[in-house]
């Protein structure tokens, strides 16, 4: 098993007007969270123009900032930095007890996994939903774990990863009758189908750090930000399912957020007044610290 893992994280949104902007009030969801196997080390969020901002927890557990700025610009850019200290999940079982699925047939009336059971905007039921599942004989088997695996596994043999095929808000329709998309989509596709069996779902927004392909030692490149699924399975609590690169979340997989589908977990959103058009640019770089 690998050992424990220290990331240094930069996220940077520039956000560019063609006309000026007189005042913006923003959520930043960009503070990494502190829970099972990670440990938020440092965090500072900083912003050109600075402006206050006020830091609140919502209904989910995410940290976010609140942004207000009240005065003309031309151009923002938002500046998150983290540190976060990643421990190895347990090595998983190699099937659940027996009475596994009972169990989660249980927890369909709990008020704490509501959110994560029932449909949200992006992951709703569709003809072109069951259409895909039955085209590909997707359904559960005997044992939840090996469901969950399947799926993912078969979303990745049957999909194509293509970036800009759609938006951060594509509702799972279109990954399924397009058959390409990106990490959002392959995860809204693992909440769907997860969520119409009655396992608890929820969408991971996060970074994922590659050391198979990168080298440990070796910065990853530029990239955006990467998002996967968890569900919640007997003995084992929340366990991640990166569909897009068809492995489990692991070491290399840092979470941002939680919530019921992208919408919950934007790394940015608000309005402004004025600024025309407006272009967005996003650049990350998460770097391993070398061990000692």
């Amino acid at each position: 098993m690998a050992g424990p893992a220290t990331y240094d994280i930069e996220h940077v949104t520039r956000y560019r007007y063609s006309s000026p902007v007189s005042g913006c009030v923003m959520s930043l969801c960009l503070e990494p969270r502190q829970d099972a196997g990670q440990r938020l080390l440092r965090f500072d969020i900083e912003t050109g123009p600075p402006a206050p901002m006020n830091a609140e927890a919502d209904s989910f557990g995410n940290t976010k900032h609140v942004l207000n700025i009240h005065r003309e610009h031309h151009a923002l850019v938002i500046t998150a930095r983290a540190t976060v200290a990643r421990t190895p999940a347990p090595r998983l079982p190699d099937s659940l007890r027996a009475g596994a699925w009972e169990e989660i047939g249980g927890w369909q009336d709990s008020f704490t996994l509501w959110d994560f059971i029932q449909p949200s905007a992006l992951t709703q039921p569709s003809p072109a939903l069951s259409a895909f599942t039955d085209r590909l004989g997707i359904e559960p088997a005997d044992d939840p774990l090996h469901s969950v695996q399947r799926l993912s596994n078969l979303l990745y043999r049957n999909l194509d990863y293509v970036p800009g095929s759609t938006t951060a808000i594509s509702p799972v329709d279109h990954i399924l009758e397009s058959g390409c998309g990106v990490c959002q989509d392959y995860a809204h596709a693992v909440i769907a189908i997860a969520r119409s069996w009655g396992v608890p779902t929820r969408y991971v927004s996060g970074y994922f750090y590659d050391s198979d392909s990168e080298g440990f030692d070796a910065p990853a490149p530029p990239s955006a930000s990467h998002a996967w699924a968890e569900c919640l399975l007997p003995e084992l609590g929340w366990v991640g399912f990166d569909a897009t690169n068809d492995r489990l979340a692991g070491l290399g997989h840092i979470r941002l957020a939680v919530g019921r589908d992208y919408r919950d977990v934007a790394p940015t959103s608000g309005i402004f007044r004025g600024g025309g058009e407006s272009h967005i640019e996003v650049e990350v770089q998460v770097r391993p610290r070398r061990a000692g």
